[in-house]
């Protein structure tokens, strides 16, 4: 059984009837569109769709981060700040 991932369902009937409304009735929450009972698609408002980028580039600069400092003491070069 696939689980739904939303607090929010409606059919594919409903969303063609008022996307708008469905978005009204759900607040700032996303809405999981159900066809013959399986959730199908995802409908997410802007204001959540971005906080979820934001998260998602976070996660992706959290990762470099670590890679970066992920680093070997023979890899590093002695430099002289007079030098540069």
């Amino acid at each position: 059984m696939q689980p739904i991932l939303a607090n929010y369902t409606a059919s594919i009937t409903e969303l063609k009837k008022s996307p708008t409304q469905l978005l009204k009735d759900a607040g700032n929450e996303a809405v999981a569109i159900l066809n013959h009972n399986v959730a199908s698609a995802y409908l997410v408002p802007s204001e959540l769709y971005e906080k979820m980028m934001d998260i998602i580039d976070d996660y992706y600069l959290a990762k470099e981060v670590e890679d970066r400092l992920s680093y070997k003491e023979e890899d590093l070069i002695e430099v002289n700040i007079n030098d540069l």
